[in-house]
This record gives C-alpha cells, structure tokens and sequence, in this order.
C-alpha cells in the first residue's frame, strides 16, 4: 500500500490544466462560462490539441466552432475564434481550447488528421464564417451551395441578400474516394453496380 495521499478528480483536472498552462502558455478564458476554456495561440494550437488527445485522455472532438465578435461590445481584439470542444470519455470532462484569428488573415492549421470528424467541422466553419484551415484536403462548401458568395454566418453579411444558385454539388468526389478506398471500382454511370476492382 502506498503512503502518498490519493488525489482527488479536481486535483487531477486542476494538475492536467497546470500542464496546459505551462506546456503551451495557455491562458483561461476568464470570459467563458466552461469550467475549463484555454486560450493559446496558433503555433501551438495543433501540438496542444494533439497532446490534450494522447496525454490528457481527451480523446473526443466534440465540435469545431467560429465565433464572430465584430458587434460584441466588450471586444477589442482579433475579429474571429475558433473553439476546439474536447471530451475525455474517461472522466467525462470537458475542455475547451480557443485560438484568435484575424479577420486579414482568417485562417488556421487543420486538424483533419488528428480527429476524422474535424474534416466536416472544418468544411463547417469555412463555409459558414470564411475561416479557412490550412492543409486540409477537401476544403469546399459544405452546407451552402456551390455558387453561394460570402459566409453567411459573419456578422456583416446582407441578410435580405439574394442569389442566384443554378447547379447542386452532388459530393460524387467524395464518395467516389471513399468507394475506392474501400477496394471498389467506380464505374460510369450504365454499368452494372457493386463491383469490387
């Protein structure tokens, strides 16, 4: 039996996000209502993330979102976040990573590779705010259409603006990738279906 005190569940998160601090200069949100919500900068953002995934047990992404603070009123620094929400399916806690990013520069590493569901968060957040994701393989719209102009969920843009939209993206590129991958041929539409290459 050993002799040093068992810690706590608090001491534990309090200690791993010491290491956060320490580790990547992150620095709490002090205007988050999370129990724990970081800020760190861009360089570090995909080595603190990575190391949240494989040290800290935070093995869940949860979500990828982009905040626009150009109307907020108590706001005075870059115009975008990107929020990084983690789960660790272990302790059930939650932890949230934020990184600025400037409205000349909206821009910021990908992450696809790190966790497989970034890649559709990410597609998300450009689509919606024009914050593009360095390195990722397929960045194109996602929930708007293809001949959309502008990110809709920015704070200037029209609301009443209308456009003219004229063909669909059916996402073929995609899928016709993963088919392939799995070990199918993808044959021209007529030919018979369900053949393995």
């Amino acid at each position: 039996m050993s002799d040093a005190p068992e810690t706590t569940d608090v001491e534990d998160k309090r200690a791993d996000q010491d290491a956060l601090e320490s580790r990547f200069q992150a620095t709490p949100d002090i205007h988050d209502s999370w129990d724990a919500s970081f800020i760190v900068t861009a360089d570090v953002l995909r080595d603190a993330l990575i190391a949240l995934r494989d040290e800290f047990a935070y093995n869940v992404l949860i979500d990828i979102t982009t905040i626009d603070y150009l109307s907020h009123a108590q706001h005075d620094g870059e115009r975008f976040a990107v929020s990084y929400n983690l789960k660790s399916l272990s302790s059930g806690d939650r932890i949230r990573l934020k990184v600025w990013v400037s409205e000349e520069e909206a821009e910021i590493v990908s992450v696809h590779d790190v966790w497989k569901n970034a890649n559709w968060l990410e597609r998300e957040a450009w689509d919606q705010y024009g914050v593009s994701f360095i390195g990722h393989p397929n960045q194109k719209r996602l929930l708007n259409h293809i001949d959309f102009k502008g990110h809709p969920l920015r704070k200037d843009f029209p609301v009443r603006k209308r456009q003219e939209l004229s063909v669909n993206d059916a996402m073929l590129d995609e899928l016709e990738a993963r088919l392939q991958g799995k070990g199918y041929a993808v044959l021209e539409q007529g030919s018979p279906a369900g053949v393995k290459a």
